[in-house]
């Protein structure tokens, strides 16, 4: 039965709800200033993620094989209008978000979709609980993920608690394939799983910041090739 998911899913519910009604409550300037502490925080977590690669070539390679088929497959614009439609849904339950023009919430939300929905600790604490029982990697991101949503909603409003739908589904079915997936991996392609993640925590970092507007979504598909191609750098070109 899992546990973890649950656990991680109500702190991203509960963290947005509580930090969209402080967030009515600060002044225009405080809010607006809040954006880059985000970003910093976002890319801190992909920097201590990504020094635990071991083939940072393989890396390389799955992200830049997943950003082609992100572009492809035009994932983030998909994921654009999901999130201007959402937005729309969630101004008529809860008061709108002020200060924040259309593209502006867009380009944020699916900032943090991608930091919540697509971290390594997340994948992994999924996989790990489902192989082993174990949900304590889920307690720790719990914790994080309950100020950090927190922290997004008080500029970004009530829809960031619906992001705690893509993340238990993720989460969910993360932990019921689990079974199929640990006992295919070692602890060299989940290292280089962990950096691959890390790399897009730092791109979605730099886009909240306003520094480099890298498409995160369509990166995603980096996290579905790293460890194969991990696997098979380790096996026929770093021996």
């Amino acid at each position: 039965m899992p546990i973890g998911p649950f656990v991680n899913g109500s702190a991203v519910l509960l963290g947005g709800l509580l930090g969209a009604f402080m967030g009515v409550k600060l002044p225009e300037r405080v809010r607006a200033s809040l954006n880059p502490l985000f970003g910093l925080t976002s890319a801190g977590l992909g920097i201590m993620a990504i020094p635990s690669v071991k083939y940072y070539a393989a890396v390389v390679l799955a992200s830049v094989l997943g950003l082609a088929i992100g572009e492809w497959l035009y994932l983030e614009k998909g994921i654009n209008k999901g999130a201007g439609k959402l937005r729309g849904v969630v101004d008529k339950i809860f008061p709108p978000v002020q200060g924040l023009s259309p593209d502006e919430f867009v380009e944020k939300f699916v900032a943090i979709l991608v930091l919540f929905c697509a971290s390594g600790t997340g994948v992994f604490g999924s996989m790990n609980e489902g192989m082993t029982g174990d949900p304590s990697i889920l307690y720790i991101k719990t914790i994080l993920d309950f100020f950090t949503a927190g922290i997004f909603a008080i500029t970004l409003g009530y829809a960031v608690s619906t992001i705690a739908i893509p993340q238990l589904a993720i989460q969910l079915t993360l932990f019921f394939l689990a079974t199929l997936i640990v006992p295919l991996t070692t602890p060299e392609m989940r290292a280089d799983f962990a950096a691959c993640g890390g790399l897009i925590m730092l791109a979605t970092g730099f886009r909240i910041m306003g520094i480099k507007s890298f498409p995160v979504a369509n990166m995603l598909p980096g996290l579905i090739l790293v460890m194969p191609i991990s696997h098979l750098w380790a096996t026929y070109i770093a021996n």
